[in-house]
Formats: C-alpha cells, sequence, structure tokens
C-alpha cells in the first residue's frame, strides 16, 4: 500500500474510496474523466503533495468503493502513510458535514488562501474541525490499567481515553477521565506522543501516569470492565498503528 506507487491525488465521496485492488491514489489523468465536486489539497508529506478530489458520482468508471479506513490504516506501512490518509479521512469528514455557515446558514464558499470555507454573507471562516482527546496508560509497578469498553469488541483491552473540555488542560483531562471512568486517582502524568485519529476528527494527546489511590470501579456505561495487567500476562490489545498500542509497547519495553 505504499504511496510512492501512485501520483498525488486520492479520490472521495463522502468518504475515502479505492478501486477493487483496494488501491486508493489515483493519478490525474485517472481523474480527468470523472465529475469532480471539488478538491484540496492536504498537506504535504515527505516533500510530496497530495489533493483530494471529491466527486459527484460514485465514480463507476473507476469501480470505486468505499475503504475500509480501519483496515486501510492497519496496513499502513510507514508514518507517512498514516498520516496522509488520516488527513484525507478528516478532510473529506469535514467537507461533508460543514456546507453552510453555523452563524448566518448562507452556503460556504473554499477560501482561496487557506484549507478552509468562508461565508459570503457575514465573512464566518470554518476550519477542518478537530477535537482533542487524551489517553493515558496508567503503571502500578509492574502492572499496567487496561479497560474493556462497550464499544470493543469481547476480549479486547486497551487504555483509557476521552475528550478535553472547554478550559481544562490536558493534564486535568487525564486525571478527571480516569476518576470518572475507573475511580481511583493518578500521579507523576507525563506526555508521551500524539496522533491523528480520522474517526471522524480526533487528536489524540497520550500520556503515561502512575497510579496513586483508590479502588479500580469501572463506571458500567463506557467501561464494562478493568484490571491490572503484566507483560506476561496481557489481554488481547489494540493494534499497532494506534497510539494506544504505542503506549502499551512502551510499558513493555520498560519492563
Amino acid at each position: 500500500m505504499g504511496l510512492q506507487e501512485k501520483n498525488y491525488f486520492l479520490a472521495f465521496r463522502e468518504s475515502l474510496l479505492c478501486d477493487q485492488h483496494e488501491r486508493f491514489l489515483f493519478s490525474e489523468v485517472e481523474l480527468e474523466s470523472l465529475d469532480v465536486e471539488i478538491s484540496f489539497h492536504l498537506p504535504d508529506v515527505s516533500n510530496k503533495s497530495y489533493q483530494i478530489a471529491v466527486l459527484k458520482d460514485e465514480g463507476k468508471r473507476l469501480f470505486l468503493e468505499a475503504l475500509d479506513l480501519r483496515s486501510a490504516l492497519s496496513q499502513t506501512d510507514n508514518e507517512d502513510e498514516f498520516s496522509i490518509l488520516s488527513a484525507a479521512a478528516q478532510v473529506v469528514t469535514w467537507h461533508a458535514s460543514f456546507k453552510y455557515c453555523p452563524r448566518c446558514a448562507t452556503e460556504l464558499m473554499m477560501d482561496e488562501m487557506d484549507l478552509a470555507k468562508v461565508c459570503p454573507s457575514c465573512g464566518h471562516h470554518q476550519y477542518p474541525r478537530l477535537s482533542p482527546c487524551i489517553i493515558v496508560l496508567v503503571r502500578n509497578g509492574e502492572k499496567c490499567l487496561l479497560a474493556h469498553s462497550s464499544k470493543f469488541k469481547s476480549g479486547r483491552y486497551s487504555t483509557l481515553a476521552g475528550f478535553i473540555e472547554a478550559g481544562e488542560s490536558a493534564e486535568h483531562a487525564v486525571e478527571r477521565e480516569v476518576m470518572e471512568e475507573v475511580g481511583i486517582k493518578v500521579k507523576n502524568i507525563e506526555y508521551v506522543c500524539s496522533q491523528s485519529w480520522p474517526f471522524p476528527h480526533s487528536f489524540m494527546l497520550g500520556f503515561m501516569a502512575d497510579y496513586s489511590e483508590g479502588e479500580i470501579t469501572p463506571d458500567g456505561e463506557e467501561i464494562l470492565s478493568a484490571d491490572w495487567f503484566s507483560v506476561d500476562d496481557l489481554p488481547t490489545i489494540p493494534p499497532k498503528f494506534t497510539i494506544s498500542r504505542q503506549l502499551i509497547d512502551k510499558f513493555i519495553e520498560e519492563m
């Protein structure tokens, strides 16, 4: 699935599209015969330029169909591929979601300079939406805290995560989310890494933290079960491309 195989154009409708061979990059020539609604320039990756072409129709001439984004991300060869797929998915979601001005309901137009839409009536600028979140692995000696969410498949455990609320710091969000979801306090909160997460437009800030006090008590709504796990006794955990797995792997390396 190397990005170098084709030239700089991604084909979309309201979601990422691929052909019958699960190929998602197309040449400019391949798009010439298609009815393109609008195209966007994506941030350059490794000195390569990419565009999204949003199609008016289903692009049947290329046998296009909706791409399984999670599957595609799991097969990416490197961080650059993950970044460009994530950016593409978030931009097309933004385009599909924001057609009209949230202030006066006038149809938005593309900004001539930036990746943004502008209202011709009131001048409001609408940029691609990002929702900041925290995700944290809590350590307790030689064990780490993993939880099973109501959204997970049976047997899957992962780190804790949640959205940052208006006016709070990322560190406070870590403390609050851990307390709300499993009822314990943490200390020594340490930032590790970040990841753009296109489901649909999250920006994940990854942390490690140490257990401070309290008994694990899942909230019963978002978190159905949670426990301390040693490196030698881990449950089914997220795939390699996820930031949660990066945090878990970091803990494994520390041990």
